[in-house]
C-alpha cells in the first residue's frame, strides 16, 4: 500500500462507514487554508454521495477543481427527512448558512469531519495569541 493511501485511511474509513451506516447523503464541503494560528475559509461546495466509491483520491481530485491551494477540508454529511441526499436548492441554502457560521466562529469546523490535505483528521483548538 502506498504512503498516500496510508495517509488517506482516516478519510476513507470515515466515508465508507458513513455510507454503510446510513446510506446516501449530501456532503457540504468547506476548503480552508491553515497558516500559523489562522484558519481561513477559501471555497465551498457540495456533492451527493450515492455510492461507496468515493475515496480520498477521488475527493481530492474533485477539490482541485476549486483552483485554490487548500490545506484542509471540512465535510458535513446531511440527509433529508427521508434519509437521502438533500435537494440541490436546500443543499445550497445549508451551505450558505454553514459558510456564515464558519466565518463567525472557526470552531464550527469541528462540527463536521475535518481533514488535512492528505486525508488525516484535524481538529480546531482555541489558542490564545501570546
Amino acid at each position: 500500500m502506498s504512503k498516500s493511501r496510508d495517509r488517506a485511511a482516516e478519510f476513507n474509513h470515515w466515508i465508507a462507514e458513513e455510507f454503510r451506516d446510513a446510506g446516501h447523503f449530501t456532503a457540504l464541503v468547506v476548503l480552508v487554508s491553515i497558516g500559523g494560528l489562522e484558519v481561513t475559509p477559501l471555497r465551498s461546495t457540495y456533492f451527493h454521495v450515492i455510492g461507496d466509491k468515493v475515496d480520498w483520491l477521488a475527493f481530492s481530485s474533485m477539490m482541485r477543481g476549486a483552483n485554490v491551494k487548500w490545506d484542509g477540508a471540512m465535510v458535513m454529511p446531511l440527509r433529508d427527512s427521508e434519509g437521502g441526499p438533500l435537494a440541490d436548492e436546500f443543499a445550497r441554502s445549508e451551505l450558505r448558512a454553514l459558510e456564515k457560521r464558519i466565518v463567525e466562529d472557526r470552531m464550527v469546523l469541528n462540527e463536521g469531519h475535518f481533514f488535512d490535505k492528505w486525508g488525516r483528521r484535524l481538529k480546531i483548538e482555541e489558542v490564545q495569541p501570546q
